[in-house]
């Protein structure tokens, strides 16, 4: 029997794996605690604590795979799965929204209000522009991360990785394993270059620009945005590289396939990320 054809919704057993990430959750937060307050500790228990996390999701998702490829994993049980990623997603989207208001609030509506006639009276040097390195003049001299060349070439980078997974889509659907897993490896290669390329990009911003986290609000909005962005990429990435790898396994097939489409649906979505990032913070 088909998984699609499988007429109840299939139950796994209790397992231990969330009992067990959780245990290296709380290791990776009293870490953290211990790390920003300089023990000795702190640091290597954070980091055991995300070796922990990471094998034991290894192992959690090798056991839902598993299932899914003996056929456990039926319709019912594939229409949970795609509502539970349209509901991550969009919760991911709510994410961002905060970081996107936060630099529309700070720039369109405090920054007006700090140069108005009330405002000059606590601030009389303050010009009302951006970018600003506060009212105080406290913040040491920067310059802003223009468009060129490596935003838009980043750009170019993402929008070519969403022609090429959407490729892969179309030949898995067709049968066409083997082009759909070219189609994949160029995702996943174009977003690795995309993150070298952001990786330049902030070594520039600190070494030559005199820009970095501390440079006000410009600079805590660029690289919150850019740097959470630039995280989502990596997670994307990874979910299209074990996709790649499971359909190199053969794992796919033209009607069961929902593990690629969850990856492909996250990747597009980092892509109109990027989009609006690139309008909002590197040509306003």
């Amino acid at each position: 029997m088909s998984s699609n054809s499988t007429p109840y919704y299939f139950v796994p057993g209790l397992s231990k794996h969330p009992v067990v990430t959780a245990i290296g959750l709380i290791a990776f937060g009293f870490g953290m605690t211990g790390w920003v307050n300089h023990t000795s500790w702190g640091g290597p228990l954070a980091i055991a604590g995300v070796v922990w996390v990471l094998f034991s999701l290894y192992h959690w998702f090798g056991d839902t795979i598993a299932e899914s490829n003996t056929g456990k994993n039926g319709t019912n049980v594939d229409v949970s799965y795609r509502w539970s990623m349209a509901w991550f997603i969009f919760s991911e989207i709510m994410f961002f929204g905060a970081f996107f208001a936060a630099l529309f609030y700070s720039r369109n509506i405090a920054m007006p209000w700090l140069g108005s006639v009330e405002g000059k009276l606590l601030w009389p040097n303050f010009t009302a522009v951006w970018p600003n390195a506060g009212p105080a003049g406290l913040i040491p001299q920067f310059e802003t991360m223009g468009p060129w060349p490596i935003p838009t070439i980043n750009t170019l980078l993402l929008l070519s990785s969403g022609v090429t997974v959407t490729y892969a889509h179309h030949a898995l659907r067709e049968n066409h394993i083997k082009q759909a897993i070219i189609g994949l490896a160029a995702t996943v290669s174009l977003g690795f270059i995309f993150l070298c390329f952001q990786g330049f990009e902030y070594y520039h911003a600190y070494h030559e620009l005199g820009l970095k986290l501390t440079s006000g609000i410009y600079g805590s909005t660029f690289f919150m945005l850019t740097g959470f962005h630039g995280f989502h990429v990596f997670l994307g990435g990874l979910m299209l590289a074990i996709v790649l790898r499971r359909a190199i396994r053969g794992d796919f097939t033209a009607e069961h396939h929902f593990a690629f489409e969850g990856a492909a649906w996250y990747w597009h979505f980092v892509d109109v990320v990027w989009l609006g990032l690139y309008i909002a913070v590197y040509w306003m």
